[in-house]
């Protein structure tokens, strides 16, 4: 009898617990994982610049200071 488990799909990430002197894991879970096809495509390099700082950094959420460190990582100034 089975007790309603299925372990044949892909693995559950703690993106909390992995090694941080090996790289990130490739497959994490995302909130709004297509919520970037209806951007134009400056707002997409943005959006996915910001989602790579997230990445990077483990944060679900970042500061006023953080995001405009990535948008100056994209080239613009004042």
């Amino acid at each position: 009898m089975s007790d309603g488990l299925d372990v044949s799909c892909s693995e559950f990430v703690d993106r909390r617990s992995y090694d941080v002197s090996i790289a990130p894991p490739a497959l994490e879970r995302r909130q709004f994982t297509n919520s970037h096809e209806e951007l134009s495509p400056e707002a997409r390099e943005l959006a996915q610049a910001i989602d790579g700082y997230k990445m990077r950094h483990r944060r679900r959420f970042i500061t006023y200071e953080e995001m405009l460190s990535v948008i100056k990582s994209l080239g613009y100034h004042r």
